[in-house]
């Protein structure tokens, strides 16, 4: 090896020991029970809290699915769940589970702004797929999609929303999967309207495996999604008494969720180069030109075809029903 070589080898063997050798703690944050923080969203029915407000199942049925959302709008915050999604292995394609945030129920549908986690449900025997992705003023069409290391029917795993004025992070078990950061080029499409977080399990059959190609299969019904420790951390938004908002903001970006450190950096970098599946940002049939807040990581775009795919024949680390337990060791492991 020589004097050149040396220091990069150093340099990727201590990385690699820092990716293997520490995981983060959860979020030590206080939960807000359902009565406390939510309200009904549609299919009262099928929203069907716990006595103490822990936990909230979300029931589809062929008559109806449900949701819920927070009492109050927030103009940023950190919104997390611990989430277990239906566990009829076979046959869950086109049910759609979500834990995001808007502000389409009040603002303008063309110019609303969003926030997503998508689980889209999966084919027989097949895991499940979820997908981020983001709407400001209206603008669409920057979803990423991933698989999991863990079977996320099987135990609770969280799912964690970062909004700031400067930057957006999506977290899988306190793991930083996916940041967005706010640049002038974007102008008012970062997401900067007034949301509420919304909870809800609906019918996406017209969309989400395959174009619709998969319907849900109600015989193997009813699905249920368990949401449970919600956490509602952020800036109230009050027309009527306004809040000192510049205070609540500066303080949000100052807990330990919100720096990007090196190793939640280097954590991040893991992630995407082993399970991220598809990326806008990577599609250059649909954005010849990158949008403005995509950044192009040379590692990353070697995955991906020109259709934003992951390329055919790259290895993948995938759980199967058989093996789930072991592939959550191991994805404790990896990061």
């Amino acid at each position: 090896m020589d004097r050149f070589t040396q220091p990069y080898f150093l340099f990727s063997f201590f990385s690699s020991f820092l990716l293997f050798s520490f995981s983060f703690a959860a979020f030590d944050l206080a939960t807000i029970p359902f009565h406390d923080g939510f309200t009904y969203l549609w299919g009262k029915e099928n929203v069907i809290p716990s006595l103490d407000g822990n936990t909230v199942k979300l029931i589809i049925h062929e008559h109806s699915g449900s949701g819920f959302k927070s009492i109050d709008m927030y103009t940023s915050g950190f919104f997390s769940a611990e989430i277990k999604l239906p566990s009829n292995y076979f046959a869950t394609a086109g049910v759609c589970v979500t834990f995001y945030t808007t502000s389409i129920d009040v603002f303008d549908r063309r110019r609303h702004d969003e926030l997503d986690f998508e689980f889209l449900g999966n084919k027989a025997g097949k895991p499940w797929q979820f997908q981020t992705n983001l709407f400001g003023n209206g603008t669409s069409g920057r979803e990423e999609r991933y698989d999991l290391w863990f079977d996320p029917t099987k135990e609770y795993h969280r799912y964690s929303i970062l909004w700031t004025e400067i930057n957006i992070i999506f977290f899988v078990d306190e793991i930083p999967i996916r940041e967005v950061l706010r640049n002038k080029q974007m102008e008012n499409n970062y997401p900067s309207k007034p949301m509420y977080l919304y909870a809800t399990i609906w019918d996406a059959s017209k969309w989400a495996i395959h174009e619709g190609n998969r319907k849900v299969d109600y015989s193997y019904g009813p699905f249920i999604a368990t949401y449970k420790n919600l956490i509602l951390k952020g800036c109230i938004f009050d027309p009527i008494e306004v809040p000192d908002d510049e205070f609540c903001s500066e303080n949000l970006k100052a807990q330990d969720y919100a720096i990007m450190n090196p190793l939640r950096r280097l954590k991040m970098q893991n992630f995407r180069q082993r399970f991220m599946s598809y990326s806008y940002c990577y599609h250059t049939y649909r954005y010849p030109v990158p949008p403005p807040e995509c950044v192009i990581v040379s590692k990353e775009k070697q995955m991906f075809n020109e259709n934003g795919m992951l390329k055919v024949g790259r290895s993948r680390r995938r759980h199967s029903k058989r093996r789930g337990r072991a592939s959550t060791t191991m994805g404790h492991m990896m990061f």
